[in-house]
């Protein structure tokens, strides 16, 4: 721990205002190689580095380090400790890079590229067979995504780490790969499109996915292309050695600086890299210079290569035995520690000290900076955040803590945030931990990416800690540590065959369960974890994590991808969610055999009841064929013989109707209980086959098919098939009183009242004689309607007369059967004047 001034370790440049510091972040003699063999890919937010052996580079070999044919990937944290070892063996490697979340892109050059995180498993993907065709020859990874440059020179872009589908770049037209090329990444490019920007001869060229624009530049080719973090400007290296800072549009340049004249530098530049969005390094094997916006120089030195990593506010150095971070002193670090500064945070800080050794002076400080107090410690807070050394950092803490005792109202949140960081802070940066945040990056990053990257470690303990001390939900967390469980346990079996328990699935299950439960991740999806159990072989754990999942929704999915089918339809059902029963009910009738799919459900039970309802609901709207099969295979008779009728009811082909209505007759003559309908459906089917008959004599001119047996009868007698009409009656034993209805109906319906008296003197009417009279009079034949009332019964015939007008008629009927009281009723009714005094003497006449 330094208990130095921080400015002791700050440098000037030469305009005597900006000030620069190196901050070393670890030191690490010997744990890295030499970077000089090795191609070198750092991430950036205090990332891990990987390297790659240099091909194109010969190295000494020694019994230590034997030769191999394989490439190597080594991944080291910035405190130079091993994090990962893995071979490659998946063709030329192109490039590798990281991503935004810390996993590593490599792309081969046949366009296939892997995704490793941190405990080496991967995600593959591929850019196209037209990549694969061409080949990659070069290519750029950004955090969000690549660009690729094939072997026919065209740009292909990847959007996202997901394994989209690679998306062609404008066409810039080259006949050679550029000298060099950069990407601005979508996220910093003011068109949110990615950029490219080629070295092409002494011009660039910027190309999107709409255009390529030649910039017409004089002074290239460069050699090295660096966009800002922020995008907005660029740093280009000539081949003669000339470093010129241009706008991202190139419409101005903003500085330009000759690397030859660099005292120390020897042999080509290695790298040009941004300090920031304020400066630019340039680096040789043993110097790194910081260029400031005017020409200004910094220069440092190391004992061998080095390798630079952009970071938003600095830029981190890794060399042969330290790792520092060199940054631009942030303002309020200089408002405080600048020699001579007399701003109101510096005089506050000097108040503190004064008050430690128990000064007098601190009262007259305070007091001359009453009206700035409160900025003054808001700058101290700030200061203390910029701050390595814990030791600093609680001084400045103490000297705002000092100050907020002389205000009355000062919002304390800062300064409880500023502690809080400041402890996670120190316990990432720790050398074990090796992850060197500043507090900008932090901020930047957001604790929940911090708490991602410690637990891509498999630092659950420290993940789970954090999150408890910045009241973050630690389900994340969980939800890692339950998944890396799995796959580190192995299961304990006993016993053979089906037989067999698997005592460590239990133990991993309570495990994990224990953990959740204690540490109240509520929100955890056990679905996810059972998910990652199954993925690595472990189905029976899987079914017992989702037990303690209480989302069905989450349940269910998984269940049938692990094909626990009847598990999963149980699930589906005793969520009472019918769209959740009908996807599994859909998803199992389609991967499992007819037969299969009706056993499950019926071996179901009563618990299984309300998906076969819900199935048969379904089938009778969409699926009739599979409806029919169901009730088929259940046994299920008079269903089936429903069905069938329902079917019946809507076709209109006569042969399939009649077809479907003897399958009807069948299944309801295999069922005891239903002989009355099994002998309703097969008169039914003899019916329509009779309608055919009638409708193949009638020359198609006449149709009967579909009618009932009544209508059929009215249909013949009306298109004079009287003889048809018996045989009807005769086949289907038609009674006698329903015939003669039917016939009056038809026989009146066409005005036939020669054949109607025919026909009511063919024998004595089994329905009388009253329906012949109501039925003429309805159809306006009331003079022929007076025939048929003689033949009624006496006491009727008065009122018989009265429908058919006849009221003279009715009252001579009264007066012959000498019935007073029916002439009176009669008399009330009377339709005028002349016929009441008929009715009147009539009266008179009887006693």
């Amino acid at each position: 721990m330094s208990t130095e001034r921080p400015s002791s370790r700050w440098q000037i440049m030469q305009d005597g205002k900006t000030f620069y510091t190196r901050q070393q972040l670890y030191s690490i003699p010997g744990k890295l190689p030499n970077l000089n063999d090795y191609i070198v890919a750092g991430c950036c937010y205090g990332g891990p580095i990987a390297l790659m052996r240099d091909h194109t580079k010969l190295v000494a070999l020694s019994r230590a380090a034997p030769a191999t044919s394989k490439a190597q990937i080594q991944i080291y944290s910035p405190a130079g400790e091993g994090l990962l070892l893995f071979s490659w063996d998946q063709g030329k490697i192109i490039r590798f890079g990281w991503t935004a979340d810390e996993r590593l892109a490599i792309l081969n050059e046949e366009g296939t590229y892997r995704l490793y995180d941190l405990q080496g498993d991967y995600q593959q993907y591929s850019l196209g067979s037209e990549a694969g065709e061409m080949g990659v020859i070069d290519a750029r990874i950004h955090e969000n995504g690549l660009v690729a440059l094939t072997g026919s020179l065209l740009l292909l872009e990847v959007k996202g780490w997901e394994g989209a589908r690679p998306l062609t770049l404008a066409n810039p037209g080259l006949t050679q790969p550029p000298n060099s090329w950069a990407v601005i990444a979508p996220d910093v490019n003011i068109s949110r499109h990615v950029e490219v920007l080629l070295s092409v001869e002494s011009t660039i060229l910027s190309v999107d996915n709409l255009e390529s624009i030649d910039q017409r530049l004089s002074q290239g080719p460069f050699t090295h292309i660096s966009p800002s973090p922020n995008g907005k400007s660029l740093a280009l290296l000539t081949f003669a050695g000339t470093l010129l800072v241009v706008s991202a549009d190139f419409q101005r340049t903003l500085a330009e600086f000759k690397t030859g004249d660099v005292v120390g530098a020897e042999g080509s530049v290695n790298q040009v890299e941004w300090c920031g969005i304020d400066a630019i390094i340039v680096t040789w094997d043993n110097l790194v210079v910081v260029v400031g916006p005017f020409g200004d120089t910094l220069e440092y030195h190391y004992s061998g290569p080095t390798f630079a990593v952009t970071e938003p506010d600095g830029v981190r150095i890794l060399g042969p035995d330290v790792c520092d971070l060199i940054q631009k002193v942030p303002a309020s670090s200089a408002s405080i520690f600048r020699p001579g500064s007399t701003s109101a945070s510096a005089i506050l800080y000097d108040a503190w000290e004064s008050f430690s050794q128990r000064s007098p002076k601190a009262d007259e400080n305070i007091r001359s900076i009453r009206p700035e107090l409160a900025a003054a410690v808001d700058e101290c807070i700030q200061a203390a955040g910029q701050e390595w050394e814990p030791y600093w950092q609680r001084r400045l803490l103490n000297a705002a803590k000092f100050g907020r005792g002389f205000l009355d109202l000062h919002n304390p949140t800062d300064f409880v945030n500023m502690g809080q960081t400041l402890k996670v802070l120190n316990a990432v940066r720790f050398y074990e931990i090796g992850i060197p945040l500043t507090h900008l990056q932090y901020i930047y990053a957001s604790p929940s990416h911090l708490i991602k990257r410690l637990t891509a470690r498999n630092m659950h303990l420290l993940a789970l800690r954090i999150s408890t001390f910045l009241s973050m939900k630690p389900d994340a967390v969980l939800k890692h540590w339950a998944s890396a469980k799995i796959l580190r346990s192995r299961p304990s079996a006993t016993g053979t065959g089906i037989e067999a328990d698997v005592g460590g699935d239990d133990e991993v299950c309570k495990l994990i369960v224990d953990k959740f439960e204690q540490l109240g991740g509520a929100d955890v999806s056990y679905a996810e974890i059972a998910k990652r159990a199954w993925e690595a072989g472990r189905g029976r754990l899987a079914t017992k994590l989702l037990d303690h999942e209480p989302r069905a929704a989450d349940q269910v999915p998984l269940l049938l991808s692990m094909k626990e089918d009847r598990l999963a339809l149980l699930k589906a059902v005793d969520s009472g969610d019918t769209d959740l029963v009908y996807h599994v009910l859909l998803h199992l009738h389609k991967r499992l055999p007819l037969g299969s799919f009706f056993r499950l459900i019926e071996d179901g039970g009563s618990q299984l009841a309300p998906a076969s309802k819900l199935l048969q609901v379904y089938a009778r709207e969409q699926n009739r064929e599979m409806l029919r099969d169901f009730f088929y295979s259940d046994d299920r008779r008079v269903e089936s013989a429903v069905l069938s009728l329902d079917e019946a009811a809507s076709i209109s082909d006569p042969t399939s109707k009649v077809t479907a209505v003897r399958a009807a007759q069948k299944f309801f003559s295999e069922d005891k209980d239903c002989t009355f309908e099994s002998k309703i459906m097969d008169e039914s089917a003899r019916l329509l086959a009779a309608q055919q008959q009638l409708e193949k004599d009638a020359d198609g001119k006449v149709v009967f098919f579909g009618l009932s047996v009544n209508e059929t009868i009215r249909t013949c007698l009306v298109n004079s098939m009287s003889k048809k009409a018996d045989k009807v009656k005769s086949d289907f034993k038609v009674p006698d009183k329903r015939f003669w209805y039917v016939k009056l109906e038809a026989l009146i319906s066409t005005s036939d009242l020669e054949s109607l008296d025919a026909f009511s003197k063919s024998k004595r009417s089994p329905i009388g004689y009253e329906p012949f009279v109501r039925q003429l009079v309805e159809a306006g034949h009331s003079k022929e309607a007076l025939a048929y009332v003689v033949r009624c019964d006496p006491p009727k015939r008065a009122d018989l007369y009265v429908e058919c007008g006849e009221w003279r008629m009715a009252g001579k009927e009264c007066k012959e059967r000498g019935d007073k009281a029916k002439l009176e009723a009669i008399r009330q009714k009377c339709p005028n004047s002349l016929i009441a005094r008929e009715f009147d003497q009539i009266l008179g006449s009887m006693k």
